[in-house]
């Protein structure tokens, strides 16, 4: 048997760290938490300081027994679970359930899984941090006291397998009032006129901008048509002409945040998968004959922070590889977020050298692509600013002012490896104006008046969700893939094109919440607690005062939410059809991915269908059905004819209504990262996105 025993959470990190120690150190895996807070029961002694019960998790007994008999057997035993405070409380488990001295030095901690980092992390090994444990009971606690308080409540007066807690509420109540704002909004109308300008041979656009010296906003037809009497003649005279060069900083390496909403709009990633496949590259992948290597530094992080080590090493790369004006010159200045932890570095990768192109043979599709992306984020953060060259142009005629902007990349800097993405997918471009001269004069060729109307707010995708999230100071990095992950397993939201939408049954629960419990909605609250989780880990209060603060509030309207909450009856919505095998009438059901429609007449008939929503276009392939909208296993939405089985029709892009101009064949439209474009299914017919 081995001098020493090593305790990490899973078989990967226990596979990848054993190869760094040597013989006299044996590795094995808890598989997570051994403790938990018992499922049947509260747990928690109120009347008690709120002191926590804690029992083995079932399916945990093998698990212990083992590692108890490896303990007994070793001269010292360290743990090793991630470097945070989920992780200091699963070693505080382990130590007292395996009878560690709780007051020796077994705690070992690493923020990147490399043989430097590990060696280190053992030569300075610490004793178990108690604020970041008391930090992650009260987290706990304190979740346990809301959802097992409000939970039965909610199955009691609405249905059962309903939930509530602190983070997830908040994020439900997000969308609910986005989506209030999106149905109340009153669009305004507003015009634009596009000009088309020559200057000698060369041709350029410029936008109407004001009149008689002044900006102006165009409200009306009217407007339009007072600014378009107004010009005189073909020709505008060329008033200012300015040129400026513009320095384009790189952004910061990836918080837990930030990867997860640049994974979402580059890669299609759910947030929930970002961090599985992030864990993974964390924990380590074989890489050959190296062996098994830990690609990333820990991916739950909320600093932008990175180690004098990793940005020479980025330096030295980027020398290397793109020359010496490429490196950054000058020490970046950091400004950190008053609500950022910073306990651990961004998230970046562990050698700048193993290069996404070197790594590829080893890596699944997913993980190539995250590491990739995290890799280039990293390595660009370490460049030279990119130089642009821009141009704004102001030409008038009797008083009426256009203005044409131009800009081209002198310098690409950081840009030459990585750019970030846009929620709103702004096309990077290079656009060139003539060279224009102050006081020469430039011809109209054509005047374009375009009207337009503001649009609502947009619903919120996963990475807008959870930078909003961030910016409030609700939740941290451990915090928001679950979140998300949980109020979609509730059904109080639904994906639709990737966006959320609230469900009638989450509505109706948060209506309850705000009236009984209005304090778990209150943003400021929900932040400051956040707040006060961070000060017991900095051991500057007292975890028990903490959650007493919170709890005897609570109670209070516990207590009248359990007299007052009047029961809610979720009624089915008639589908209008009966049912083909019974003939009772069919209804209109929730389930996990939405609605469907069920036979009234359940359990005595179980005959259900999905909802089928028209598009307007007929089928191609039989020309007697209509394309229908549907939802395959996975959630995923195509479309098919509404005759099948009898027929087969099937396509993921939405099919239109108009044939193709070339070959009278089906047309669809396209999603890519630059718009919705429409091509045909046959020949090479394509439209420009929108």
């Amino acid at each position: 048997m081995a001098d020493y025993l090593v305790i990490v959470e899973s078989p990967a990190k226990a596979k990848t760290i054993s190869k760094y120690l040597g013989k006299k150190y044996t590795v094995k895996a808890s598989m997570g938490h051994v403790r938990d807070l018992p499922k049947s029961q509260m747990g928690v002694d109120v009347e008690n300081e709120y002191e926590p019960r804690y029992i083995t998790i079932r399916g945990k007994g093998p698990v212990l027994k083992e590692l108890k008999t490896a303990a007994k057997k070793a001269k010292k035993v360290y743990l090793a679970a991630d470097p945070d405070r989920e992780g200091e409380a699963i070693a505080w488990h382990l130590a007292y359930s395996l009878g560690v001295d709780l007051d020796s030095e077994c705690r070992v901690v690493f923020n990147e899984i490399t043989k430097p980092a590990i060696k280190d992390s053992f030569k300075n090994p610490r004793k178990i941090n108690y604020d970041l444990v008391d930090a992650q009971q009260a987290r706990r606690i304190l979740d346990r006291l809301v959802g097992y308080n409000i939970s039965p409540l909610l199955w009691k007066k609405v249905k059962k397998g309903l939930s509530a807690g602190r983070v997830q509420s908040i994020a439900v109540k997000m969308i609910i009032d986005r989506e209030q704002e999106i149905q109340n909004f009153q669009p305004e109308e507003y015009w634009s006129i596009k000009g088309s300008f020559t200057y000698g041979k060369e041709s350029f656009e410029a936008k109407f901008y004001g009149q008689d010296g002044q900006k102006k906003d165009l409200g009306t037809e009217e407007e339009v048509n007072q600014v378009l009497n107004a010009i005189q003649g073909e020709d505008f005279q060329v008033d200012t002409v300015k040129k400026r060069e513009r320095k384009r900083n790189p952004v910061l390496p990836f918080t837990t945040s930030s990867l997860q909403q640049e994974a979402a709009r580059k890669l299609n990633f759910r947030a929930k998968k970002t961090m599985m496949v992030a864990q993974q590259l964390y924990e380590g992948v074989d890489v050959g004959k190296e062996g098994t290597v830990g690609l990333i530094t820990y991916m739950r992080t909320d600093s932008t922070r990175i180690s004098d080590t990793a940005k020479q090493e980025a330096k030295e790369y980027v020398e290397a590889n793109y020359g010496a004006d490429y490196t950054r010159k000058n020490e970046r200045k950091q400004k950190q977020d008053n609500n950022a932890q910073d306990a651990h570095e961004a998230i970046r990768p562990t050698a700048i050298f193993k290069d996404p192109k070197n790594m590829k043979p080893y890596l699944s599709r997913d993980q190539y692509r995250l590491y990739k992306l995290i890799w280039e984020r990293m390595v660009a953060s370490e460049m030279a600013p990119a130089v642009m060259d821009t141009m704004t142009v102001d030409l008038s005629n009797n008083g009426v002012m256009f203005r044409a902007t131009g800009s081209k990349v002198k310098f690409q800097g950081f840009m030459k490896v990585y750019v970030e993405g846009s929620d709103d997918q702004k096309k990077e471009e290079n656009k060139l104006l003539p060279d224009l001269k102050e006081g020469e004069t430039a011809k109209k060729e054509e005047l374009e008046p375009n009207q337009h109307f503001t649009q609502p707010p947009p619903r919120y995708t996963e990475a807008r969700l959870v930078r909003t999230m961030e910016e409030l100071g609700i939740g941290r990095p451990s915090t928001y893939a679950p979140t998300l992950d949980t109020i979609q397993r509730r059904n109080y939201v639904a994906l639709q094109d990737r966006r959320f939408v609230p469900t009638e049954l989450g509505e109706i629960v948060l209506d309850l919440i705000v009236e009984f419990f209005p304090e778990i909605l209150n943003v400021e609250f929900t932040a400051q607690m956040e707040s006060d989780l961070d000060h017991i880990e900095e051991g500057k209060a007292n975890w028990v005062h903490i959650i007493d603060d919170f709890y005897q509030g609570f109670d209070k309207r516990l207590k009248v939410a359990e007299e007052e909450m009047k029961e809610v009856e979720i009624k089915d919505e008639p589908a209008g059809e009966d049912c083909e095998e019974c003939g009772h009438p069919m209804v209109y059901k929730m389930g996990r991915y939405g609605k469907f429609m069920a036979c009234s007449n359940f359990p005595d008939c179980r005959n259900t269908k999905p909802i089928l929503k028209e598009i307007g276009v007929k089928c191609p392939k039989c020309t007697e059905g209509n394309v229908v909208e549907r939802k395959s296993k996975k959630n995923r939405t195509f479309f098919g004819c509404d005759r099948y089985p009898d027929c087969d029709f099937i396509s993921w892009d939405k099919p239109i209504s108009r044939p193709c101009p070339k070959c009278e064949n089906l047309l669809v439209e396209k999603k890519t990262k630059k718009g919705i474009h429409v091509q045909c299914t046959e020949c090479d017919y394509k439209e420009d996105p929108n």
